[in-house]
């Protein structure tokens, strides 16, 4: 991890089916979530969720009781994924900013749907599994989820667990205490 003073994070959540995807619709990412840490400090700023309208799948009942999302929200607010990019790129100086994420599956997501949809990769190299970290720094006997590590520092899960707009900030704090000790 490069040396830096702003680390951006960022959750992605995604379509989801409580079995396999109905026939013809995939994993598609239907909101971004991002923020900037402060790693001295440990402060958030630019918190914000950008919600992203889908191609080829539509948001399952099951999707919506676990992130919030409905299709009604992407019709009506959300924009389509090329857009979702630009707007992270004229907001933030992505390819100079070391980001995270909990677990490689944002890492994994997003490569994979830019290049699925053709769209220019938009972060850097420099990623942080904040997942790993933690396991390294907390042993436990399990891997455990963004919720459970809370939890095991003892820190209040806020907002609506499987958004992306309030996991981010939930990552930060996990961040924050990892970076506090390394």
């Amino acid at each position: 991890m490069k040396t830096t003073d702003k680390i951006l994070i960022i959750d992605l959540e995604a379509t989801c089916w409580d079995d396999r995807p109905p026939i013809v619709q995939v994993n598609e990412i239907i909101e971004i979530g991002v923020c900037i840490m402060d790693t001295k400090t440990g402060k958030i700023s630019h918190n914000e969720g950008i919600l992203v309208k889908t191609k080829y799948s539509k948001v399952s009942p099951f999707c919506t009781k676990l992130t919030s999302i409905t299709q009604e929200m992407l019709d009506e607010k959300g924009v389509f994924l090329e857009d979702a990019l630009d707007i992270l790129r004229e907001k933030y100086n992505l390819e100079d900013l070391t980001w995270a994420s909990y677990g490689n599956y944002d890492l994994s997501m997003l490569k994979e749907q830019t290049r699925k949809f053709n769209l220019d990769y938009p972060l850097s190299d420099d990623h942080v599994n904040v997942k790993t970290l933690f396991a390294q720094l907390h042993p436990i006997r399990k891997s455990a989820g963004m919720d459970k590590a809370l939890k095991e520092l003892k820190f209040p899960l806020e907002g609506t667990h499987h958004r992306g707009v309030d996991d981010v900030k939930n990552i930060a704090k996990i961040l924050f205490w990892c970076l506090q000790r390394t």
